[in-house]
């Protein structure tokens, strides 16, 4: 039994989305999602859309928070009355939550968590390459900061932090349902995310580029065959959790499933998976070419098609302030890096065919002034 509760954000539920059930699912919206980032590319664009994220901050309720709600008491229902009957074979399920998402609205009693004024100094940029044209593209169109002033930021922060506290409180009643299920001591538990958010970091706000802020995610693993209590260093993906479920699950995975680039989380926990480069990539609005980030030891390099690279040394630079990607004693480093990232994907293919896709997805909408006219809108809608 393999099931989802919450946010998906696939096309529809009429498609084969690998849950059965989906409960109150949230998919992207009309089947489409957010169209507007097809034109995010062109050069000088920009997106009115941003206004908004600094108007809808602090303490009150949103339709967010309400789904969220609804989402964990879904879960914990199903958790507690469904899940203890499933015992023959291994369950699945995926309960999925949109916060800490903007819009940055939290109930009193999250925000009061927090001191506005207190929080931790925001980095700034300066030498950490947010100068890079790329980032001046997402910075110009995503202008998310030129719409706060000080108040305003520090009482978005802390909202964001409030989200955070707000979505430990759901996942504390998921844990307390699956201790009154019964199965508390013999089901593994994933926690993780899609993406980071750079909350105001070096101007910048929500995710769309490769700093840790956006790019890191918390990846928690507890119970069955997971190390208490143990902080591994190794780089991990959401890619491995498919093929931690299989371990989990006793499955044995098929051919195919072997030559995927997932590994196990649990044999990465033993350290047996410690040694790997990871990638990430990026097409979607704001940026004027592909982003290629891998991860490889100490090293963060991201690749432009056509415009300069970017190269961090996370271990003596873990702030990323000082961008290596143009310095001169660094150049083998960089070469060694692009090499090894051509050898996972071929970047400057994969970005012509990204451009192209993008572009023959426009002319199907009806050219650009038909996207243009399709409904813009900031977030995806929660189901009605």
């Amino acid at each position: 039994k393999v099931v989802a509760v919450g946010k998906l954000h696939y096309r529809s539920i009429e498609d084969s989305n690998g849950f059965d059930p989906e409960i109150i699912p949230l998919h992207v919206r009309d089947g489409l999602g957010w169209v507007r980032g097809l034109l995010g590319r062109e050069p000088g664009a920009t997106w009115d859309g941003t206004v908004q994220f600094a108007e809808e901050i602090g303490p009150g309720w949103c339709d967010y928070n309400r789904y969220d709600l609804e989402v964990c008491d879904a879960a914990c229902d199903w958790l507690r009355l469904e899940a203890p009957r499933h015992t023959v074979k291994p369950w699945v399920l995926c309960a999925s939550f949109v916060s800490p998402h903007y819009p940055l609205i939290v109930p009193q009693e999250y925000y009061d968590l927090y001191d506005p004024d207190g929080l931790p100094p925001l980095r700034m940029s300066g030498t950490d390459g947010t100068d890079h044209p790329v980032m001046q593209g997402i910075r110009r169109f995503f202008n998310y900061d030129d719409h706060f002033d000080g108040h305003a930021r520090r009482v978005a922060r802390a909202s964001y932090y409030g989200l955070c506290s707000f979505l430990d409180a759901q996942v504390g009643r998921l844990l307390n349902a699956l201790e009154d299920g019964g199965q508390a001591d013999n089901t593994l538990i994933i926690y993780t995310s899609d993406h980071g958010e750079l909350a105001g970091h070096r101007g910048l706000w929500t995710k769309m580029v490769m700093y840790e802020e956006s790019a890191a995610i918390p990846m928690i693993v507890a119970g069955p065959g997971a190390p208490g209590q143990a902080v591994v260093d190794a780089p991990v993906s959401l890619i491995d959790i498919y093929p931690t479920i299989l371990h989990s699950a006793g499955l044995e995975p098929t051919e195919i499933e072997r030559a995927l680039p997932g590994r196990s989380l649990l044999r990465t926990a033993h350290d047996l998976d410690g040694d790997r480069t990871l990638l990430s990539e990026y097409h979607d609005g704001g940026a004027i070419t592909g982003m290629f980030m891998i991860r490889q030891d100490q090293w963060k390099y991201v690749y432009y098609p056509g415009y300069p690279p970017q190269l961090f040394d996370l271990e003596n630079d873990p702030d990323e302030s000082i961008d290596l990607g143009q310095a001169a004693g660094y150049k083998k480093t960089r070469a060694e890096l692009e090499a090894v990232l051509r050898e996972i994907t071929d970047p400057d293919a994969v970005n012509q065919a990204a451009f192209a896709s993008q572009a023959a997805l426009i002319d199907a909408l009806g050219g650009r002034e038909a996207v243009f006219d399709i409904a813009d809108f900031d977030h995806s809608p929660v189901p009605i």
